[in-house]
């Protein structure tokens, strides 16, 4: 999921189980029964503490994107069962404040958090990331700018 807040900034979380720089957008899996939209729903509270009601849905990604783990991965996450993953994106406008993220989750995913300038997130993920992150910053990029300008569509 891409959360922006309303300077137009994407909401990034650093990995509390991969050491040094790796940040990362929330993202989770769909179960039984989910439309991928609830499922980003119940990632962001899940992952993030941020409440379905505190996030608005502005646009999705029009297909799948999907990555294979670099080599030195494979085997070590995911217990060994899966080498890649196919994924459905989604922009969203945060309505809430800062004080509404919580990181400390029951499962926690991340040891820190930060608002990041669009334009600076390619530069500060997990390399492995890059493609996909690419090809949502691109596809966002018109909602990007006006969430930014706050002229986003109600």
């Amino acid at each position: 999921m891409m959360l922006v807040n309303p300077r137009g900034h994407v909401f990034t979380g650093r990995r509390i189980d991969t050491p040094g720089e790796a940040w990362q957008m929330p993202q989770g899996g769909i179960d039984a029964g989910e439309t991928p939209a609830q499922a980003a729903l119940r990632e962001l509270h899940e992952e993030i503490g941020v409440a379905p009601d505190l996030a608005q849905i502005i646009a999705e990604y029009p297909g799948w994107l999907n990555y294979d783990l670099p080599g030195n991965l494979l085997g070590r996450i995911w217990k060994g069962r899966y080498r890649g993953q196919s994924q459905r994106w989604f922009l969203l406008r945060f309505l809430g404040d800062d004080s509404q993220i919580n990181i400390a989750t029951a499962h926690p995913e991340f040891c820190e958090w930060r608002w990041m300038a669009p334009e600076d997130l390619l530069t500060r993920i997990v390399p492995f990331k890059y493609d996909i992150y690419a090809a949502v910053l691109e596809a966002f990029r018109p909602e990007l700018a006006r969430l930014g300008q706050g002229t986003a569509p109600t």
